[in-house]
C-alpha cells in the first residue's frame, strides 16, 4: 500500500508540476523546453490553433495544477483530470493528424501520466468515497438484521 502511494504523489506532483509551468509558458508564449525548443505560439500555429487558445489553455492549466496537490476538493480534481487528459490527448491527435510523429511522444507520456496519478489515487481522494464510507444503510436495506 505503501509503495502506491509513493506512486501516486509521484505520478501526481510530476503532472501537476507540467501543467503548472506549461499553464505559465502558455500564457507567457515561452518555449515548449524548458531553455530551448520552439516557441508554444509557432507550434500552435503549425497545428491549425488561434493563438487566443494559448491563453485558454494557461489560464486554467495554472489552477488545475493547484488543484491537484491541494487536500479536498474532490469534484475540482476531477475536473483538473478531466481537462488534463481532454488537453494531452488533443495534443496528441494534432499532432497525429499533421504528421509529427516524434511530436506524439511527450504528450502521450504526460497522458499516461496523468492516467497513472488518477488511477493511484488514494481512497481519500476520490470523489464518492467519503460518502461511501459514511453512509448508514437505510431501513429498506436490512433485511434479517443484516445490511444488504
Amino acid at each position: 500500500m505503501k509503495l502506491k502511494l509513493i506512486a501516486y504523489w509521484t505520478t501526481t506532483t510530476l503532472i501537476a508540476l507540467e501543467t503548472f509551468a506549461g499553464g505559465i509558458i502558455d500564457l507567457t508564449h515561452g518555449r515548449t523546453g524548458v531553455f530551448n525548443g520552439p516557441r508554444v505560439d509557432d507550434v500552435l500555429v503549425n497545428l491549425g490553433y488561434p493563438l487566443y487558445v494559448l491563453t485558454i489553455l494557461g489560464v486554467w492549466k495554472i489552477p488545475g495544477a493547484i488543484t491537484l496537490v491541494a487536500p479536498g476538493l474532490l469534484r475540482l480534481k476531477e475536473w483538473a483530470y478531466a481537462g488534463i487528459v481532454f488537453e494531452l490527448s488533443a495534443a496528441v491527435v494534432s499532432h497525429v493528424i499533421r504528421g509529427h510523429r516524434q511530436e506524439v511522444i511527450p504528450p502521450f507520456v504526460l497522458l499516461g501520466l496523468a492516467l497513472a496519478s488518477w488511477a493511484l489515487r488514494p481512497a481519500n481522494r476520490v470523489l464518492g468515497s467519503e460518502i461511501t464510507n459514511t453512509r448508514k444503510p437505510s431501513r429498506g436495506s436490512i433485511r434479517s438484521g443484516v445490511a444488504a
